[in-house]
């Protein structure tokens, strides 16, 4: 079952600075929200529930530095990106 994506305009102001700090990570982002919209649970986004202040949100894999955390609505279907940069900026 596919996903949808739902970005909000706060979300796409974020991710376009972070691309534009790392232009090499285009590729490698656009196919993570690619495969995440195809299937949340595939082993490489490495997707898990976050806890303390971000109960509730999810985070999925870039790579080794970068995650994008998420608000996922199974019910719905929905996936909603909150935030993307290195662990320490997402996780803060």
């Amino acid at each position: 079952m596919p996903y949808r994506l739902i970005f909000t305009e706060r979300y796409n102001k974020r991710a376009k600075l972070f691309l534009k700090s790392h232009p090499e990570l285009v590729g490698v982002y656009t196919k993570t929200l690619q495969l995440l919209a195809a299937n949340p649970q595939h082993p490489s986004l490495r997707l898990h529930a976050l806890s303390g202040r971000l109960e509730g949100l999810h985070s999925v894999s870039i790579n080794l530095s970068y995650r994008i955390t998420l608000e996922m609505l199974i019910v719905d279907g929905e996936i909603i990106p909150i935030n993307v940069g290195s662990h320490d900026a997402v996780y803060r």
